[in-house]
């Protein structure tokens, strides 16, 4: 079975996915579908909790969103604004968040009359301020420099940590193409988020941050057992010990990332039934990332390894 593996073809088909992906993501955000938090881009969160009573007939009393976005509209007028819903654990205690965008604030006069009509709109849902905070566009960008600082700098100690690692085996070359699984990793998180229209916060940098580590750890694996199997099969061309060692490793490669992949999948189903916009915004891209990270590591890094050997090896002899 073990020979059998054609890294490269896997390799082949795998770009052409993650091109079709990537491709999608960026057309996405380009038409508009990239949403960026307020910490990011500056704006003002207004939060307003409320309730979904019964009346004297036992009928839950529900304050649906699009009446809710109607209301706010009533009060804002052209303001652009957006309304994401959240749900307690117990189903009694619900949000609804408004996201105001860039330079468009309200002032606290406004807040008051907003709060105001919501209040005589759904009398008996009991609506009340619950959070309010704005961040300016200049503190806003700031943010978002030292976040992506944060990942640069990352990427750098990963290439270094492979490189000093791996110079038997040709340690700058394993360091490059390492790295370059890596931005597919975290090309296809960004385009999962403009894809589903999620929200990039904070978020979205843990999940880049841990995406980082858990790819990179799967392909130091495979990095490994090359290095191993080098070592007690000589005899074997570049191709013929990546295809052996992608084969020792595959099962316990995928088996790792399914156990991870199913607990993040339990975050987002849990997500999805109580409308927690936050834990969304980190599961799916989560998901769609440990996936990515688990076939990039074995059917990129290595096999593009592979072809960067072969490349040199081919010059030296010419």
């Amino acid at each position: 079975m073990l020979k059998k593996i054609n890294s490269n073809f896997v390799m082949k088909v795998l770009l052409i996915i993650y091109a079709v992906i990537i491709l999608t993501g960026i057309l996405f955000a380009i038409i508009g579908h990239l949403r960026l938090d307020i910490n990011f881009r500056g704006g003002a969160r207004i939060a307003y909790s409320y309730e979904e009573p019964k009346n004297n007939d036992g009928k839950t009393i529900e304050l649906k969103q699009s009446d809710f976005e109607s209301a706010v509209k009533e009060t804002l007028g052209k303001i652009d604004f957006t309304v994401s819903q959240n749900e307690g654990f117990n189903g009694g205690s619900k949000t609804y968040v408004i996201s105001i965008s860039g330079e468009n604030t309200i002032e606290n006069k406004t807040q008051e009359g907003l709060e105001t009509n919501l209040q005589e709109k759904f009398p008996d849902n009991n609506i009340s301020l619950a959070e309010s905070n704005s961040v300016s566009p200049s503190v806003a960008g700031g943010f978002l420099v030292k976040s992506l600082v944060a990942v640069v700098i990352t990427a750098v100690l990963v290439v270094i940590y492979v490189g000093i690692r791996f110079k038997r085996i040709g340690g700058v070359s394993a360091a490059i193409t390492a790295l370059c699984a890596l931005v597919l990793d975290l090309l296809v998180t960004f385009s999962v988020c403009a894809i589903f229209r999620l929200q990039i916060d904070s978020n979205y940098i843990a999940v880049v941050l841990t995406i980082l580590g858990y790819s990179l750890n799967d392909t130091i694996v495979v990095y490994d057992r090359v290095r191993e199997t080098k070592k007690y099969y000589p005899q074997l061309t570049l191709d013929e010990n990546m295809n052996r060692s992608i084969g020792g490793v595959m099962t316990r490669n995928i088996v790792t990332s399914v156990t991870t992949i199913v607990a993040v999948m339990t975050i987002i189903i849990v997500a999805e039934i109580y409308g927690l916009t936050s834990l969304r915004t980190f599961g799916i891209p989560m998901a769609f990332g440990l996936v990515s990270g688990c076939f990039s590591s074995m059917f990129i890094a290595g096999p593009l390894w592979v072809c960067w050997k072969n490349i040199i090896g081919t010059k030296k002899k010419a």
